[in-house]
Protein backbone atom coordinates (compact mmCIF):
# COMPACT_ATOMS: atom_id res chain seq x y z
CA UNK A 1 0.00 0.00 0.00
CA UNK A 2 1.57 3.73 -0.98
CA UNK A 3 1.77 5.85 1.68
CA UNK A 4 1.02 9.65 1.34
CA UNK A 5 3.38 12.34 2.40
CA UNK A 6 0.04 14.95 2.66
CA UNK A 7 -3.62 14.42 1.66
CA UNK A 8 -3.24 16.43 -1.59
CA UNK A 9 -0.87 13.42 -2.76
CA UNK A 10 -3.98 10.80 -2.40
CA UNK A 11 -6.34 12.72 -4.75
CA UNK A 12 -6.37 10.39 -7.82
CA UNK A 13 -5.31 6.79 -9.05
CA UNK A 14 -8.34 5.50 -8.00
CA UNK A 15 -9.66 1.68 -8.41
CA UNK A 16 -11.53 0.43 -11.07
CA UNK A 17 -13.52 -2.54 -10.97
CA UNK A 18 -15.84 -4.62 -13.11
CA UNK A 19 -19.62 -4.55 -12.15
CA UNK A 20 -21.04 -8.42 -12.06
CA UNK A 21 -24.38 -8.37 -10.28
CA UNK A 22 -26.40 -5.79 -12.83
CA UNK A 23 -27.71 -6.95 -16.56
CA UNK A 24 -25.24 -5.23 -18.73
CA UNK A 25 -26.27 -7.23 -22.09
CA UNK A 26 -23.48 -8.59 -23.52
CA UNK A 27 -21.32 -6.10 -22.34
CA UNK A 28 -18.53 -5.74 -20.04
CA UNK A 29 -19.11 -2.75 -17.86
CA UNK A 30 -16.51 -0.98 -15.44
CA UNK A 31 -16.83 1.89 -12.57
CA UNK A 32 -13.71 4.01 -12.09
CA UNK A 33 -14.41 4.44 -8.22
CA UNK A 34 -13.72 8.39 -7.88
CA UNK A 35 -15.74 8.52 -4.49
CA UNK A 36 -12.68 7.19 -2.90
CA UNK A 37 -11.00 10.59 -3.54
CA UNK A 38 -10.23 12.39 -0.36
CA UNK A 39 -12.93 14.89 -0.67
CA UNK A 40 -15.18 11.94 -2.10
CA UNK A 41 -15.54 12.86 -5.30
CA UNK A 42 -13.88 13.55 -9.08
CA UNK A 43 -13.54 17.03 -8.46
CA UNK A 44 -11.00 16.67 -6.03
CA UNK A 45 -8.74 15.97 -9.02
CA UNK A 46 -9.64 19.62 -11.02
CA UNK A 47 -9.79 21.48 -7.54
CA UNK A 48 -5.98 20.99 -7.35
CA UNK A 49 -5.44 21.30 -10.70
CA UNK A 50 -7.12 24.82 -10.55
CA UNK A 51 -5.73 26.31 -7.81
CA UNK A 52 -1.83 25.23 -8.65
CA UNK A 53 -2.72 26.77 -12.31
CA UNK A 54 -3.38 29.56 -10.11
CA UNK A 55 -0.18 29.55 -7.89
CA UNK A 56 1.64 29.21 -11.21
CA UNK A 57 0.19 32.12 -12.93
CA UNK A 58 0.55 34.70 -9.78
CA UNK A 59 -3.10 34.63 -9.80
CA UNK A 60 -2.98 33.76 -5.97
CA UNK A 61 -1.04 35.69 -3.14
CA UNK A 62 -0.11 33.14 -0.42
CA UNK A 63 -3.29 33.57 2.04
CA UNK A 64 -5.56 35.37 -0.46
CA UNK A 65 -9.06 34.20 -0.95
CA UNK A 66 -10.53 31.89 -3.70
CA UNK A 67 -14.44 32.61 -5.41
CA UNK A 68 -16.28 29.84 -6.58
CA UNK A 69 -19.75 28.91 -7.75
CA UNK A 70 -20.15 25.36 -7.23
CA UNK A 71 -22.83 22.50 -7.26
CA UNK A 72 -21.22 21.44 -4.17
CA UNK A 73 -18.56 18.75 -4.82
CA UNK A 74 -15.95 21.07 -6.95
CA UNK A 75 -16.82 22.83 -3.48
CA UNK A 76 -15.03 20.30 -1.57
CA UNK A 77 -12.38 19.73 -3.45
CA UNK A 78 -11.50 23.18 -3.72
CA UNK A 79 -12.10 23.29 0.39
CA UNK A 80 -9.69 20.21 0.80
CA UNK A 81 -6.73 21.70 -1.39
CA UNK A 82 -7.53 25.50 0.18
CA UNK A 83 -7.17 24.07 4.00
CA UNK A 84 -4.13 22.56 3.25
CA UNK A 85 -2.82 25.77 0.78
CA UNK A 86 -3.92 28.53 3.64
CA UNK A 87 -6.21 29.77 1.59
CA UNK A 88 -9.71 31.25 2.03
CA UNK A 89 -12.77 29.91 0.38
CA UNK A 90 -16.10 31.48 -0.61
CA UNK A 91 -18.90 29.37 -2.41
CA UNK A 92 -21.96 29.96 -3.61
CA UNK A 93 -24.18 26.82 -4.05
CA UNK A 94 -27.86 26.73 -5.20
CA UNK A 95 -30.40 25.54 -2.67
CA UNK A 96 -30.61 22.37 -4.28
CA UNK A 97 -28.20 20.95 -2.71
CA UNK A 98 -28.33 18.55 0.05
CA UNK A 99 -27.62 19.32 3.69
CA UNK A 100 -24.69 16.91 3.90
CA UNK A 101 -22.79 18.60 1.54
CA UNK A 102 -23.40 21.88 3.02
CA UNK A 103 -22.22 20.76 6.39
CA UNK A 104 -19.13 18.96 4.92
CA UNK A 105 -17.71 22.49 3.56
CA UNK A 106 -18.92 24.17 6.37
CA UNK A 107 -16.93 21.76 8.92
CA UNK A 108 -13.57 22.62 6.50
CA UNK A 109 -14.20 26.26 6.42
CA UNK A 110 -15.72 27.34 3.44
CA UNK A 111 -18.05 30.67 3.90
CA UNK A 112 -21.21 29.47 2.43
CA UNK A 113 -23.75 31.71 0.11
CA UNK A 114 -26.94 30.08 -0.71
CA UNK A 115 -28.56 31.25 -3.77
CA UNK A 116 -31.37 30.25 -6.06
CA UNK A 117 -31.54 26.99 -7.91
CA UNK A 118 -35.10 28.14 -9.88
CA UNK A 119 -33.24 30.61 -11.71
CA UNK A 120 -31.42 30.87 -15.22
CA UNK A 121 -27.84 32.40 -16.39
CA UNK A 122 -28.47 36.33 -16.29
CA UNK A 123 -30.58 36.42 -13.37
CA UNK A 124 -29.01 38.19 -10.46
CA UNK A 125 -29.17 34.93 -8.07
CA UNK A 126 -28.37 32.69 -10.25
CA UNK A 127 -24.97 31.09 -8.82
CA UNK A 128 -22.80 31.67 -11.02
CA UNK A 129 -23.46 35.57 -11.68
CA UNK A 130 -23.22 36.09 -7.92
CA UNK A 131 -19.96 34.38 -7.69
CA UNK A 132 -18.56 37.02 -9.98
CA UNK A 133 -20.23 39.92 -8.14
CA UNK A 134 -18.63 38.87 -4.96
CA UNK A 135 -15.71 38.55 -6.95
CA UNK A 136 -15.92 42.45 -8.01
CA UNK A 137 -16.76 43.30 -4.75
CA UNK A 138 -13.38 40.91 -3.04
CA UNK A 139 -10.60 42.90 -3.40
CA UNK A 140 -7.93 40.79 -4.33
CA UNK A 141 -10.19 37.64 -5.05
CA UNK A 142 -9.70 34.73 -7.32
CA UNK A 143 -12.43 33.35 -9.35
CA UNK A 144 -11.51 29.76 -9.91
CA UNK A 145 -14.57 29.80 -12.88
CA UNK A 146 -14.49 25.87 -13.56
CA UNK A 147 -16.92 26.51 -16.52
CA UNK A 148 -14.19 28.77 -18.26
CA UNK A 149 -10.87 27.13 -16.28
CA UNK A 150 -8.97 24.94 -19.10
CA UNK A 151 -6.97 23.72 -16.28
CA UNK A 152 -10.36 21.86 -15.51
CA UNK A 153 -9.99 19.44 -18.53
CA UNK A 154 -6.40 19.46 -18.31
CA UNK A 155 -7.04 17.58 -15.10
CA UNK A 156 -8.57 14.95 -16.70
CA UNK A 157 -6.45 14.75 -20.19
CA UNK A 158 -3.47 14.07 -17.98
CA UNK A 159 -4.69 12.26 -15.20
CA UNK A 160 -7.58 10.31 -15.23
CA UNK A 161 -8.22 9.51 -18.74
CA UNK A 162 -4.71 8.11 -18.65
CA UNK A 163 -5.55 6.27 -15.24
CA UNK A 164 -8.62 4.32 -17.06
CA UNK A 165 -6.33 3.57 -20.34
CA UNK A 166 -4.04 1.62 -18.40
CA UNK A 167 -6.48 -0.04 -16.11
CA UNK A 168 -8.27 -1.14 -19.03
CA UNK A 169 -5.14 -2.06 -20.77
CA UNK A 170 -5.54 0.43 -23.87
CA UNK A 171 -9.31 -1.51 -24.84
CA UNK A 172 -11.98 0.86 -24.25
CA UNK A 173 -15.18 0.44 -26.46
CA UNK A 174 -16.97 3.33 -24.88
CA UNK A 175 -17.10 5.57 -22.12
CA UNK A 176 -20.24 7.29 -20.16
CA UNK A 177 -20.23 10.62 -18.74
CA UNK A 178 -22.26 13.20 -17.68
CA UNK A 179 -21.30 17.13 -17.87
CA UNK A 180 -21.48 20.01 -15.06
CA UNK A 181 -18.83 22.15 -16.20
CA UNK A 182 -17.79 19.94 -18.97
CA UNK A 183 -14.33 19.25 -17.73
CA UNK A 184 -14.76 15.34 -18.04
CA UNK A 185 -15.51 14.87 -20.96
CA UNK A 186 -13.56 17.59 -22.38
CA UNK A 187 -10.37 16.25 -20.88
CA UNK A 188 -11.60 12.68 -22.30
CA UNK A 189 -12.77 13.38 -25.62
CA UNK A 190 -8.92 15.06 -26.24
CA UNK A 191 -6.84 11.90 -24.71
CA UNK A 192 -8.64 9.57 -26.99
CA UNK A 193 -8.54 11.25 -30.00
CA UNK A 194 -5.00 10.84 -29.51
CA UNK A 195 -4.74 7.38 -28.60
CA UNK A 196 -8.56 5.99 -29.14
CA UNK A 197 -10.10 7.90 -31.54
CA UNK A 198 -12.23 4.68 -32.21
CA UNK A 199 -13.78 4.92 -28.50
CA UNK A 200 -16.88 6.22 -28.02
CA UNK A 201 -17.76 8.92 -26.26
CA UNK A 202 -22.24 8.54 -24.47
CA UNK A 203 -23.63 11.55 -22.36
CA UNK A 204 -25.76 10.93 -19.72
CA UNK A 205 -27.64 14.01 -19.02
CA UNK A 206 -30.48 14.64 -16.76
CA UNK A 207 -34.11 15.30 -17.74
CA UNK A 208 -34.66 18.85 -18.06
CA UNK A 209 -30.64 20.01 -19.02
CA UNK A 210 -30.46 21.26 -22.38
CA UNK A 211 -27.20 19.18 -23.16
CA UNK A 212 -28.34 16.15 -24.78
CA UNK A 213 -30.96 17.68 -27.17
CA UNK A 214 -27.90 19.97 -28.59
CA UNK A 215 -25.60 17.18 -29.22
CA UNK A 216 -28.57 15.92 -31.61
CA UNK A 217 -29.67 19.08 -32.92
CA UNK A 218 -26.87 21.67 -32.48
CA UNK A 219 -30.11 23.79 -30.87
CA UNK A 220 -30.28 25.33 -27.41
CA UNK A 221 -34.05 24.97 -25.81
CA UNK A 222 -35.51 25.86 -23.07
CA UNK A 223 -34.04 24.14 -20.01
CA UNK A 224 -36.42 22.32 -17.31
CA UNK A 225 -35.49 21.33 -13.63
CA UNK A 226 -33.98 18.29 -12.14
CA UNK A 227 -33.28 16.99 -8.27
CA UNK A 228 -29.92 15.17 -9.72
CA UNK A 229 -27.37 17.02 -8.71
CA UNK A 230 -23.77 18.09 -10.35
CA UNK A 231 -24.45 17.11 -13.93
CA UNK A 232 -27.43 18.66 -16.46
CA UNK A 233 -26.99 21.97 -17.50
CA UNK A 234 -28.70 25.47 -18.65
CA UNK A 235 -25.78 26.84 -20.85
CA UNK A 236 -23.13 25.33 -22.82
CA UNK A 237 -20.23 25.86 -20.43
CA UNK A 238 -17.08 27.46 -22.74
CA UNK A 239 -15.04 24.84 -22.02
CA UNK A 240 -17.13 22.06 -22.67
CA UNK A 241 -16.21 20.35 -26.21
CA UNK A 242 -19.48 17.82 -27.10
CA UNK A 243 -18.22 17.21 -30.97
CA UNK A 244 -17.00 13.89 -29.92
CA UNK A 245 -19.98 12.76 -28.46
CA UNK A 246 -21.77 9.77 -30.66
CA UNK A 247 -24.82 9.16 -28.22
CA UNK A 248 -27.18 10.85 -25.50
CA UNK A 249 -29.29 9.43 -22.81
CA UNK A 250 -32.06 11.51 -20.73
CA UNK A 251 -32.26 10.13 -17.46
CA UNK A 252 -34.92 10.84 -15.47
CA UNK A 253 -34.77 11.77 -11.51
CA UNK A 254 -36.83 8.56 -10.48
CA UNK A 255 -34.25 6.26 -13.07
CA UNK A 256 -30.95 7.99 -11.74
CA UNK A 257 -31.69 7.18 -8.27
CA UNK A 258 -33.18 3.87 -8.32
CA UNK A 259 -30.02 2.80 -10.35
CA UNK A 260 -27.84 4.31 -7.98
CA UNK A 261 -30.08 2.48 -4.82
CA UNK A 262 -29.95 -0.59 -7.13
CA UNK A 263 -25.82 0.09 -7.47
CA UNK A 264 -25.74 -0.29 -3.42
CA UNK A 265 -27.79 -3.21 -3.35
CA UNK A 266 -25.97 -5.45 -6.28
CA UNK A 267 -22.55 -4.44 -5.83
CA UNK A 268 -22.09 -2.57 -2.30
CA UNK A 269 -20.95 0.36 -3.55
CA UNK A 270 -22.51 3.88 -2.04
CA UNK A 271 -22.98 6.30 -5.34
CA UNK A 272 -24.65 9.80 -5.25
CA UNK A 273 -27.45 11.41 -7.92
CA UNK A 274 -25.30 11.49 -10.90
CA UNK A 275 -23.91 8.47 -10.49
CA UNK A 276 -26.93 6.92 -10.68
CA UNK A 277 -27.66 9.16 -13.95
CA UNK A 278 -24.48 7.90 -15.44
CA UNK A 279 -24.80 4.25 -14.71
CA UNK A 280 -28.53 4.01 -15.95
CA UNK A 281 -27.29 5.47 -19.63
CA UNK A 282 -24.23 3.15 -19.03
CA UNK A 283 -26.88 0.36 -18.56
CA UNK A 284 -28.92 1.68 -21.45
CA UNK A 285 -26.23 1.52 -23.82
CA UNK A 286 -24.34 -1.59 -23.17
CA UNK A 287 -28.07 -3.74 -23.26
CA UNK A 288 -28.78 -2.13 -26.78
CA UNK A 289 -25.66 -3.81 -28.23
CA UNK A 290 -25.74 -7.02 -29.85
CA UNK A 291 -21.68 -7.93 -29.33
CA UNK A 292 -19.29 -7.67 -26.46
CA UNK A 293 -17.80 -4.08 -25.37
CA UNK A 294 -15.81 -2.96 -22.87
CA UNK A 295 -17.48 0.43 -21.25
CA UNK A 296 -16.34 2.23 -18.55
CA UNK A 297 -17.87 4.83 -16.55
CA UNK A 298 -17.67 6.88 -13.15
CA UNK A 299 -19.14 6.59 -9.53
CA UNK A 300 -18.69 10.61 -9.37
CA UNK A 301 -18.95 11.19 -5.49
CA UNK A 302 -20.22 9.50 -2.51
CA UNK A 303 -23.74 8.18 -1.85
CA UNK A 304 -23.07 9.95 2.16
CA UNK A 305 -23.58 12.94 1.02
CA UNK A 306 -27.08 11.84 -0.17
CA UNK A 307 -28.42 9.90 2.77
CA UNK A 308 -31.34 12.32 3.82
CA UNK A 309 -32.68 12.46 0.29
CA UNK A 310 -32.46 9.88 -2.40
CA UNK A 311 -31.56 7.32 0.15
CA UNK A 312 -34.19 8.07 2.51
CA UNK A 313 -37.33 6.78 1.63
CA UNK A 314 -39.48 9.60 3.04
CA UNK A 315 -37.79 11.87 1.25
CA UNK A 316 -38.35 9.79 -2.03
CA UNK A 317 -42.07 9.56 -1.42
CA UNK A 318 -42.56 13.18 -0.72
CA UNK A 319 -40.90 13.95 -4.24
CA UNK A 320 -43.10 11.03 -5.65
CA UNK A 321 -40.43 8.83 -6.87
CA UNK A 322 -41.12 5.96 -4.60
CA UNK A 323 -44.28 3.95 -5.80
CA UNK A 324 -46.30 3.52 -2.90
CA UNK A 325 -50.34 1.81 -3.38
CA UNK A 326 -52.81 4.42 -3.33
CA UNK A 327 -55.83 4.76 -2.03
CA UNK A 328 -57.66 7.33 -2.87
CA UNK A 329 -57.62 9.19 0.80
CA UNK A 330 -56.04 10.96 3.05
CA UNK A 331 -53.63 8.18 3.59
CA UNK A 332 -51.89 9.23 0.72
CA UNK A 333 -50.64 12.52 2.26
CA UNK A 334 -49.45 10.29 5.15
CA UNK A 335 -45.37 10.02 4.68
CA UNK A 336 -44.62 7.65 7.72
CA UNK A 337 -47.44 5.49 8.12
CA UNK A 338 -47.68 3.26 11.54
CA UNK A 339 -48.89 -0.16 9.89
CA UNK A 340 -45.61 -0.02 7.86
CA UNK A 341 -43.65 0.81 11.03
CA UNK A 342 -42.37 4.21 10.16
CA UNK A 343 -44.31 6.38 12.44
CA UNK A 344 -41.87 8.12 15.19
CA UNK A 345 -43.64 7.13 18.53
CA UNK A 346 -43.53 7.10 22.49
CA UNK A 347 -45.55 5.39 25.10
CA UNK A 348 -46.65 6.92 28.32
CA UNK A 349 -43.63 5.24 30.39
CA UNK A 350 -40.95 6.76 28.33
CA UNK A 351 -39.52 9.12 29.73
CA UNK A 352 -40.24 12.99 28.28
CA UNK A 353 -36.04 13.18 27.67
CA UNK A 354 -36.89 10.03 25.08
CA UNK A 355 -39.57 11.99 23.96
CA UNK A 356 -37.54 14.76 23.40
CA UNK A 357 -34.65 12.73 21.97
CA UNK A 358 -36.70 10.92 19.09
CA UNK A 359 -37.93 14.40 18.05
CA UNK A 360 -34.53 15.78 17.74
CA UNK A 361 -33.30 12.51 15.79
CA UNK A 362 -36.22 12.09 13.62
CA UNK A 363 -36.94 15.94 12.83
CA UNK A 364 -40.36 15.88 14.37
CA UNK A 365 -42.45 18.11 16.52
CA UNK A 366 -45.16 15.91 17.34
CA UNK A 367 -45.28 11.90 18.61
CA UNK A 368 -48.69 9.90 18.71
CA UNK A 369 -48.25 8.20 22.42
CA UNK A 370 -49.53 4.43 21.39
CA UNK A 371 -50.14 1.45 24.45
CA UNK A 372 -50.61 -2.00 22.66
CA UNK A 373 -51.55 -0.44 19.31
CA UNK A 374 -54.14 2.17 20.36
CA UNK A 375 -53.60 5.87 19.75
CA UNK A 376 -53.74 6.92 24.39
CA UNK A 377 -52.80 10.52 23.65
CA UNK A 378 -50.23 13.11 21.77
CA UNK A 379 -47.21 14.96 22.72
CA UNK A 380 -45.65 17.61 21.20
CA UNK A 381 -43.07 20.47 21.30
CA UNK A 382 -44.87 23.05 23.55
CA UNK A 383 -46.23 20.00 25.71
CA UNK A 384 -42.63 19.51 26.28
CA UNK A 385 -41.45 22.59 27.17
CA UNK A 386 -44.85 23.46 29.47
CA UNK A 387 -43.23 21.03 31.60
CA UNK A 388 -39.50 21.41 32.32
CA UNK A 389 -39.36 25.00 31.52
CA UNK A 390 -38.87 25.80 34.98
CA UNK A 391 -37.60 22.58 36.05
CA UNK A 392 -35.77 19.97 34.01
CA UNK A 393 -35.38 17.65 36.31
CA UNK A 394 -38.78 16.75 34.97
CA UNK A 395 -37.48 15.23 31.74
CA UNK A 396 -37.33 12.13 33.62
CA UNK A 397 -41.20 11.63 34.36
CA UNK A 398 -42.73 9.81 32.26
CA UNK A 399 -44.47 10.84 28.62
CA UNK A 400 -48.30 10.74 30.51
CA UNK A 401 -47.50 13.17 33.06
CA UNK A 402 -47.06 16.00 29.65
CA UNK A 403 -49.04 14.11 26.91
CA UNK A 404 -52.80 15.18 25.43
CA UNK A 405 -55.34 12.55 26.12
CA UNK A 406 -58.17 14.35 24.45
CA UNK A 407 -56.97 13.52 20.80
CA UNK A 408 -59.09 14.66 17.97
CA UNK A 409 -58.99 12.28 14.86
CA UNK A 410 -59.81 12.78 11.29
CA UNK A 411 -61.29 9.98 9.12
CA UNK A 412 -59.67 8.71 5.95
CA UNK A 413 -62.48 9.49 3.96
CA UNK A 414 -62.54 13.54 5.04
CA UNK A 415 -61.42 15.37 2.42
CA UNK A 416 -58.26 18.78 2.27
CA UNK A 417 -60.09 21.10 2.81
CA UNK A 418 -61.33 19.55 6.03
CA UNK A 419 -57.66 19.54 7.72
CA UNK A 420 -57.97 23.29 7.48
CA UNK A 421 -59.28 23.95 10.65
CA UNK A 422 -57.10 21.88 12.01
CA UNK A 423 -54.02 23.56 11.16
CA UNK A 424 -55.44 26.74 11.94
CA UNK A 425 -55.96 25.86 15.52
CA UNK A 426 -52.00 24.80 15.28
CA UNK A 427 -52.61 20.95 15.52
CA UNK A 428 -51.53 18.08 13.64
CA UNK A 429 -54.04 16.51 11.87
CA UNK A 430 -54.61 12.65 13.22
CA UNK A 431 -55.88 10.38 10.99
CA UNK A 432 -57.76 7.28 12.52
CA UNK A 433 -60.36 4.71 11.24
CA UNK A 434 -62.28 4.33 14.42
CA UNK A 435 -59.77 2.94 16.69
CA UNK A 436 -56.88 2.42 14.38
CA UNK A 437 -54.78 4.62 14.08
CA UNK A 438 -53.01 5.40 10.73
CA UNK A 439 -51.17 7.89 11.02
CA UNK A 440 -50.05 12.08 11.23
CA UNK A 441 -50.59 14.76 8.37
CA UNK A 442 -48.51 17.93 8.74
CA UNK A 443 -48.56 21.15 6.80
CA UNK A 444 -45.87 20.37 4.79
CA UNK A 445 -47.61 16.83 3.87
CA UNK A 446 -50.13 18.68 2.57
CA UNK A 447 -48.01 20.79 0.42
CA UNK A 448 -45.78 17.92 -0.93
CA UNK A 449 -49.06 16.02 -1.81
CA UNK A 450 -50.03 19.27 -3.31
CA UNK A 451 -47.33 20.02 -5.65
CA UNK A 452 -46.99 16.12 -6.81
CA UNK A 453 -50.25 16.56 -8.13
CA UNK A 454 -49.37 19.26 -10.84
CA UNK A 455 -46.51 16.66 -12.35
Amino acid sequence: MQNHGNVLEAIGNTPLLELKNLDTGPCRLFVKLENQNPAGSIKDRIALSMIEAAEREGKLAPGGTIIEATAGNTGLGLALVAAQKGYKLILVIPDKMSQEKIFHLRAMGAEIHITRSDVAKGHPEYYQDLAQRLVDETPGAHFINQFENPANPQAHETGTAPEIWEQMNQAVDALVFGVGSGGTITGFSRFFAAHSPQTEIILADPEGSILAEYTRSGKMIDPGSWLIEGIGEDFLPSICDLSRVTGAYEISDGESFATARDLLRAEGILGGSSTGTLLAAALRYCRAQTEEKRVVTLVCDSGNKYLSKMYNDFWMFDQGLLDRPREGNLVDLIARRYREGSTVVVAPGDSLMQAYRRMRIDDVSQLPVMEDDRLVGIIDESDLLLAVHDAPERFNEPVRSAMVERVETIGPEAGIRDLLPIFARDHVAVVADGTRFIGLITRIDVLNYLRKSLE
